[in-house]
């Protein structure tokens, strides 16, 4: 899995991960959700450089202008609720993608372990097409993987793309270890070192579900 990490490089991107981490800021429930929709779109205009593109004569009203254009089609499939703001900013720019939306939910066993299940998925086939897979943040990554094999079960998309703006170093080597190494790239905003034993990320953000739409009950 390759792994590319947008906040080690000096861009707006940065300001926008300092304010979905920011307390203060975080209060703003709505200026939480534009944080990560603007995340979501600049996650989308770095992977668009790694697709394909054919050259597309376009007429205007004065002649024929030549234009590289997108070949592939873009899947985006979320994990709810948190990923939905990101998922909106990749579907600002990759607006002619076809949509998937993902619930997973935990289920408590012995020694407070648990174990990721897959509740509902709703997808259009995936096969030869370019799948991104958004989430807000990636502590263990068990929910990352299930819903990857989830997806793939049934066709192999031409590569997988994994959009995070915040993960734990134990998560993203999970993840290294359980995705294939040629077929999926993970892009992320910021990778901190601790992990709590309830599988909270330090420093983190919080609940990013909770601050983007409500507490839940």
């Amino acid at each position: 899995m390759k792994i590319v990490n947008l906040g080690e490089s000096n861009s707006v991107f940065n300001q926008f991960v300092s304010q979905i981490r920011d307390k203060s800021i975080q209060k703003d429930s709505m200026r939480f959700r534009r944080n990560l929709e603007r995340i979501g779109e600049i996650f989308a205009y770095e992977i668009s450089k790694t697709l394909k593109y054919s050259p597309t004569d376009v007429e205007t009203p004065l002649g024929i202008a030549n234009v590289n254009t997108l070949d592939e089609q873009v899947v985006i499939a979320s994990i709810m609720r948190a990923g939905l703001p990101i998922h909106q900013g990749l579907l600002n720019l990759f607006d002619n993608a076809q949509n998937c939306f993902v619930s997973t939910y935990r289920k408590s066993g012995k020694d407070n372990k648990f174990n990721i299940h897959l509740e509902y998925v709703t997808t259009p086939p995936v096969e030869g097409k370019t799948l991104i897979i958004a989430d807000t943040v990636v502590a263990t990554g068990a929910s990352i993987e299930i819903t990857y094999k989830g997806l793939v079960s049934s066709g192999e998309p031409t590569h997988t793309h994994i959009v995070c703006p915040i993960a734990s170093k134990e998560g993203v080597e999970y993840l290294s270890k359980k995705l294939p190494h040629k077929r999926v790239t993970f892009w992320v905003g910021a990778i901190d070192e601790e992990l709590t034993n309830k599988t909270f990320i330090v420093p983190g953000l919080g609940d990013a579900g909770d601050l983007a739409f409500g507490a839940k009950i």
